[in-house]
């Protein structure tokens, strides 16, 4: 059973979407248990994703990637999570964040910051959340004061994947105090060297445990203004937009998900009896992986649908919105009626239904929470 099949993939992302299966194949499937026993980071698989070019290739050639599109990165996504969902965050993020500046940064920004993540030599990340705030953008509190020689950042950031191991971050901090909270932020550029920047890793997850989130604390952190992305004001802005591509790859977390319990489940009811017969001809197993195929095939449809839609900029709010939302949930869904199928063995570690379905809980959370998504989808799903 493959559940990822090209049919409804674009022709230009077809091949990358094949290096994707075979490197997911090859590296990330045999280390998915051990790295998510070990909780490390996996820095092999991702030096080895690197140098298969599927790692930080949404970076423009311009600047030493290959420009990949995010039709592309979905179907690289969708791959990669149905291997592990854990590693495969890993290596989508560690350009996390250089779209903005790649969209909104200076030539000369990007030339210094940009090449070294797309040339596989440094990575990135990118801090938004903080410890008490998360889906309202205009709610943080971390701020960046400005001085006669740059900004002094203050505060925390919480689930910033690769705080720690990052050779970079970009930075969302509070510049001003007006009636307009939407335009009270910005985006800096920080090295994860400069004094005042202290980082650790956050607790223990319960899933996705191969990729590493930090906590990050600024302790006057003082940087020059030429590291500001853009304009001062702008950064809830540029976050809007890039949110827009970021969810509809959270979506294919979703699908990659999804597709690798309900291929696990069916593999496992096939070869399993009980009461003298084959599990698979139970009637109600029969329905219940009916209706894990029907609600599957359904959010992979409007997955690509709306990726096709914030590509070419139609009404890419909703469409990001509706696709991380259904991708996500449906995950949810069938990873709980594969567990359910697999009986008592699907609590054990050594079953890969156990480790997606705690996977699964964690992306109806990033990347905003499915709650904000119904907002968005219900303002800006008018007619």
């Amino acid at each position: 059973m493959d559940l990822l099949d090209d049919s409804i993939v674009p022709e230009h992302a077809r091949e990358i979407k094949q290096d994707a299966r075979e490197f997911a194949e090859e590296y990330i499937e045999p280390a998915a248990e051990e790295y998510y026993e070990s909780g490390e980071y996996p820095w092999e698989i991702l030096e080895a994703g690197m140098e298969a070019g599927l790692v930080a290739q949404d970076i423009s050639e311009e600047y030493g990637g290959r420009g990949l599109t995010l039709e592309q990165i979905l179907a690289i996504a969708e791959e990669f999570y149905r291997a592990d969902a854990g590693i495969a965050l890993t290596l989508q993020l560690a350009s996390f964040g250089c779209e903005i500046m790649q969209h909104y940064g200076s030539e000369e920004q990007k030339e210094k910051w940009l090449r070294p993540v797309a040339e596989n030599e440094q990575i990135s990340g990118l801090a938004v959340s903080e410890p008490q705030t998360g889906s309202d953008m205009a709610g943080m509190e971390t701020t960046a004061e400005k001085t006669d020689d740059g900004y002094v950042l203050n505060g925390e950031k919480y689930w910033v994947g690769n705080a720690v191991e990052a050779d970079w971050i970009t930075v969302y901090a509070k510049t001003g105090d007006s009636d307009d909270r939407y335009s009270n932020y910005s985006m800096f550029i920080v090295p994860t060297d400069t004094p005042g920047y202290e980082a650790e890793h956050i607790p223990e997850k319960m899933g996705m445990r191969a990729s590493k989130q930090g906590h990050i604390v600024f302790d006057d952190c003082e940087i020059p203004e030429e590291n500001l992305i853009g304009t001062e004001g702008g950064g809830f802005y540029m976050l809007a937009d890039f949110f827009n591509h970021g969810r509809i790859i959270v979506g294919g977390h979703g699908i990659g998900l999804a597709a690798a319990a309900i291929e696990e489940t069916w593999d496992f009811v096939h070869g399993r009896t009980a009461f003298g017969r084959n599990v698979s001809e139970f009637q109600s197993v029969q329905h219940i992986l009916a209706d894990m195929r029907m609600e599957f095939e359904s959010a992979r449809a409007m997955n690509w649908r709306a990726a096709s839609k914030v590509a070419n900029n139609d009404d890419a709010g909703f469409w990001a919105a509706v696709a991380k939302t259904k991708s996500t949930e449906m995950a949810v869904d069938v990873a709980e009626r594969g567990m359910q199928l697999h009986g008592g063995r699907s609590v054990l570690n050594e079953f890969k239904i156990s480790r997606v379905y705690r996977d699964v809980r964690i992306p109806v959370i990033y990347e905003g929470a499915n709650e904000i998504q119904r907002n968005l989808i219900y303002s800006q799903g008018s007619l």
